[in-house]
């Protein structure tokens, strides 16, 4: 083959098959290996190599043979010296080398076994390539054709040559896929399968709405506006809860776009389907009372427990069935976006139980006596409403003041409850050491049936099973096989054990004297005398500059003193450069921890200059020498 007859072949396979180039010589190579392995008869165990020239398509087959000295037994596993020296000369007889031994003509059978695993090599790396692409894909959006539909499923033809399957229940309902027609999905799942990548595609799961609204609202798809939550109905209804994480921003507006043009392209791509735009808010009872939109909310009264959290929402009358939806799908839609559990009542009916509340309660009675007074008026209404008599909008207000009054004291009593509740938990666990909760129950020395009911029951420490004793005695005792003498055997095994206390605070209280000691060693520098010795030195100097001529010693502590301003003022420059010598001197000799050598200026009034000027005395073999400055 020409030399760019095989450059074209090659490049067009690389480009048909969208592999990379590498992928392709490496298959080539293992073909041509096993077609000279074939042709040969060559033992698996040989080392065999092929090179392929990507440029002229010429492929050299090397193997691994032994040296000999004289004559060649068998040519497909030996080699003379001679020629083994030609590519390695420092070969030896019995060494292995690797040579070339491309066959004259592989043959038919060979061109043929070639052909048929270059065809199954380059069918693997495009497999993996599809594995790998769409394994990154999952939880994104893709976009096929339909290319066959059937009662289980669709089949679509995605990028890459690779076929999605969108099972029915992952369909929108009501929806009829046609063969050709374009469809987009979310990336579901993507097994590994004996044909090929096997990648699951859904039109109904809540995060294809997501990804067309990151689509088509290019706010969210920048962060400005972030979805919080998505509760979908397929085909039927959604709600989407957005808010904006800037300042100024409108996220419902967005999201709905000018005359509703975003959202009304994403309700045509998923079949008409209804979706409602809510605002998220931290506040549960206002997100809650927008998430029962379109509904007019009267009240939201929240009752959070450890097991469940029920929002009872009170509405109008006329509202009780736009809040409730067909068949409880907004309800049912409202409850999944929030988290909550939603009881919607009308404004009557949550009256009527407001006042079996008040009446059968007398402690909350007690607390609302305003509400209590009331309860006549709040009778006739709903006797009105029973006999189908015609209500006045200022008996509707009443009768909403009413539940409110009575809704928020109620709540109140519950939180109180579980405050001193948690309060008495509290203490009954401090009352307990600490040391117990790590020791095993086994360790207690309780009877062996004893231990094997509480073990059943889920008690695993000491500790756990004296909190539940001082909290909920009943809680033990009601358990089956334990009566009052297994009770009694468990208050006197629990009685004699001894606890350790724990080891790391004495550690603790050792550390404490030693933050108290750190800043009473810094205080070691007296101040006092530096300041007592630095007095005597400017009244000696005052002293000198009255008689006019005073020598005066400057040691190195002695090099930081100064004058008065008047005379500072008189005297010239030339003084201070005088003395700066000295005064580097005593600071040289000061770090070097050594004794300063003392220095002497001798002051003298000059009568042609009329000021007081100062020289340097030198003691050189107890002459004075020096000059004027």
């Amino acid at each position: 083959m020409a030399k760019n007859e095989f450059a074209l072949a090659f490049n067009e396979v690389l480009e048909e098959k969208q592999l990379a180039k590498d992928v392709v010589v490496s298959a080539i190579e293992s073909a041509m290996v096993s077609a000279y392995r074939r042709a040969v008869s060559a033992s698996t165990a040989q080392h065999v190599e092929a090179k392929l020239d990507a440029d002229t398509g010429e492929v050299t087959v090397y193997a691994e043979k032994e040296v000999v000295e004289d004559s060649i037994v068998d040519a497909r596993t030996e080699v003379l010296l001679g020629e083994a020296q030609k590519v390695k000369p420092d070969v030896q007889v019995g060494d292995m080398v690797l040579v070339e031994t491309t066959p004259a003509d592989f043959g038919r059978v060979a061109a043929q076994t070639a052909r048929q695993v270059i065809q199954q090599r380059i069918r693997e790396a495009e497999r993996s390539n599809q594995m790998q692409y769409f394994e990154r894909q999952v939880g994104e959006i893709v976009s096929g054709l339909v290319q066959a539909s059937n009662a289980q499923s669709a089949t679509v033809g995605l990028d890459m040559k690779a076929e999605g399957i969108l099972p029915n229940n992952q369909k929108i309902p009501g929806e009829r896929l046609k063969l050709h027609d374009r469809i987009r999905a979310v990336v579901m799942e993507v097994k590994d399968g004996t044909r090929g990548p096997q990648i699951i595609l859904s039109r109904a799961h809540r995060n294809f709405l997501r990804r067309l609204l990151e689509n088509e609202v290019p706010e969210i798809y920048h962060g400005i506006v972030e979805i919080r939550a998505i509760a979908r109905e397929p085909g039927a209804r959604a709600k989407v809860a957005v808010s904006a994480t800037q300042p100024g921003i409108d996220p419902v507006g967005a999201c709905v776009g000018i005359k509703g043009v975003r959202i009304q392209a994403i309700v045509k791509e998923l079949h008409d389907e209804k979706i409602d735009i809510i605002q998220w808010d931290q506040d549960p009872i206002t997100y809650i009372s927008k998430a029962i939109s379109p509904a007019r909310v009267n009240g939201v009264y929240l009752v959070d427990t450890e097991g469940a959290r029920t929002a009872t929402v009170v509405v109008g009358e006329d509202q009780l069935s736009l809040a409730i939806g067909r068949d409880g799908q907004n309800a049912r839609l409202a409850a999944k976006l929030t988290g909550w559990r939603i009881d919607i009542k009308s404004l009557t009916e949550a009256a009527g139980d407001t006042l079996d509340k008040l009446q059968n309660n007398a402690e909350l009675a007690a607390m609302l006596p305003a509400a209590v007074e009331a309860i006549p008026q709040m009778q006739e209404v709903l006797a009105k409403k029973a006999e189908g008599r015609a209500i006045t909008p200022e008996e509707y207000t009443a009768l909403g003041q009413f539940i409110d009054r009575v809704e928020r004291r109620t709540i109140q009593i519950k939180e109180e409850a579980a405050r001193v509740e948690e309060e008495r938990t509290v203490a009954a666990r401090a009352d307990i050491p600490a040391s117990a909760f790590q020791m095993p129950l086994e360790q207690a020395g309780m009877k062996e049936h004893i231990f094997n009911i509480l073990t059943e029951a889920g008690f695993e420490t000491v500790g756990q099973l004296m909190f539940v004793l001082k909290t909920e005695p009943n809680k033990v005792l009601g358990l089956p096989g334990i009566g009052s003498k297994a009770m009694q055997n468990v208050e006197e095994s629990l009685a004699v054990l001894t606890f350790p206390e724990p080891e790391p605070e004495p550690v603790k209280v050792e550390e404490v004297p030693v933050a108290v000691v750190e800043p009473v060693a810094v205080e070691t520098a007296p101040v006092e005398p530096v300041a007592a010795e630095e007095l005597p030195a400017t009244k000696k100097q005052a002293e000198g500059k009255k008689d006019a001529k005073k020598v005066v010693e400057e040691d190195e502590e002695h090099a930081k003193d100064g004058v008065s301003l008047d005379e500072l003022f008189k005297m010239k420059p030339e003084i201070f450069q005088g003395t700066r010598p000295a005064e580097e001197d005593a600071s040289g000799d000061k770090k070097k921890g050594k004794k300063g050598k003392k220095k002497a200026v001798e002051l003298e009034f000059d009568e042609g200059l009329g000021t007081v000027v100062g020289r340097k005395i030198h003691k050189r073999g107890g002459e004075v020498e020096g000059d004027w400055e």
